[in-house]
């Protein structure tokens, strides 16, 4: 355990290339159905790896959320994602992966963890409706390896955002609205909890919003709006006041995505807004590196609007002088 905690601990940069090493990990055996699945989850997203400790129960939590532990005097929730992910499986989960993403830290119970596997992004796949609706919506990208393993990437934005009642309607009250009434913002998202956040949020702003589901797709989209502007005589930033995109996606992500954006003269004058659960200060600086405008932290609604007003009703002021 601690040699695969210090291979964590040494991974090298690769933000920036199109490439992201995942932690593969199993929840066990299927009694009902006999499968035994591979999960995978970010390193930058992995604290550390543990036997599980003494959990404590407590109170109103969601039924996959078996309770507290100490680490280190923080209280972290540990969620069992056996039991989220419908997987019924026999006796304990003896492991815990701590993740900490988007400012938070939480503990998931898992029956064993294998290795560490380095990929490209583009060899990531947007998983099978089947798998998908299978697994309820957990997956947000499959990869299958030389050995035949099928790898799924967890949704750890859906697993926070129901584990900790993140949806909230509090977390939307009060949404400021943009002045102008032609907004409109691209997304580019693989999370669809997220991309339900993203649609509130800018539907309480006033803002048309047009999305795809990875990188490419929006990549793919973008191609055309800018062929259709060309046929229309007019230009992308015309049509689009804002680009928003995650980190991690798959077949591109949103640092590839960004730098192809910032390169193009066909989209010269949109800014980049970077919205990824992955709040480091390095992700950050790398994002500023390929032209990133600004960067929110996901599951902050009020920020976002304000970020986006900042570029919304701020470039509609300077073309009004």
């Amino acid at each position: 355990m601690s040699e695969l905690l210090k291979s964590v601990d040494a991974r090298t940069r690769l933000a920036g290339t199109n490439k992201l090493e995942i932690l593969l990990f199993s929840l066990g055996e299927d009694t009902r159905t006999g499968r035994r699945e591979t999960f995978g989850i970010n390193v930058f997203k992995v604290r550390e790896v543990m036997r599980t400790p003494a959990i404590t129960a407590a109170p109103d939590m969601q039924d996959s959320v078996e309770g507290m532990v100490s680490l280190r005097g923080q209280l972290v929730p540990v969620v069992d994602l056996a039991k989220y992910a419908n997987v019924n499986r026999e006796g304990r989960r003896d492991i815990m992966i701590v993740t900490e993403y988007n400012g938070h830290t939480q503990g998931f119970l898992v029956e064993s963890v294998d290795n560490i596997l380095r990929l490209d992004w583009s060899q990531m796949r947007v998983p099978p409706e089947m798998t998908s609706n299978r697994l309820g919506g957990l997956v947000t990208a499959v990869t299958e390896l030389d050995d035949g393993r099928l790898i799924m990437m967890l949704d750890v934005e859906k697993v926070l955002s129901e584990t900790t009642k993140y949806d909230d309607d509090f977390m939307f009250k009060d949404i400021p609205k943009v002045r102008r009434e032609d907004a409109t913002v691209f997304y580019a998202d693989d999370s669809s909890v997220a991309r339900k956040q993203i649609e509130r949020t800018l539907g309480l702003m006033g803002v048309r919003a047009l999305g795809a589901v990875n990188g490419r797709a929006a990549w793919d989209d973008l191609q055309r709006m800018a062929q259709h502007a060309e046929v229309t005589g007019r230009k992308v930033k015309e049509m689009v006041n804002v680009i928003l995109t995650d980190i991690e996606m798959p077949e591109m992500d949103g640092y590839i995505l960004t730098r192809r954006i910032k390169t193009d003269p066909r989209f010269e004058g949109i800014p980049v807004l970077m919205h990824s659960s992955l709040s480091g200060m390095s992700n950050q600086a790398l994002g500023k590196s390929v032209g990133v405008d600004n960067y929110v932290s996901k599951f902050e609604p009020h920020r976002l609007a304000e970020a986006l007003l900042e570029f919304i009703d701020g470039a509609s002021a300077e073309a009004g002088r």
